[in-house]
């Protein structure tokens, strides 16, 4: 699995989480699930995630999305 893969898989999982969170306890926990759209979106133009670089400390190999 590289980078790129790896955020997908975890914001994937956030936004699932997220939804189940406000169906069972909070409304309000869909804006965790927006917070992670605009995330994404951020990085699609600009390249920067933090949680790309995160990973890449962690010995992941890069991808080819994410500097």
């Amino acid at each position: 699995m590289n980078v790129d893969r790896a955020v997908m898989a975890f914001a994937g999982s956030v936004v699932l989480i997220s939804l189940v969170l406000s169906q069972l306890v909070s409304p309000w926990w869909l804006l965790l699930t927006a917070f992670v759209g605009l995330n994404l979106l951020q990085a699609s133009f600009t390249g920067f995630c933090p949680l790309a670089m995160l990973l890449r400390k962690f010995g992941l190999a890069p991808g080819s999305a994410f500097r």
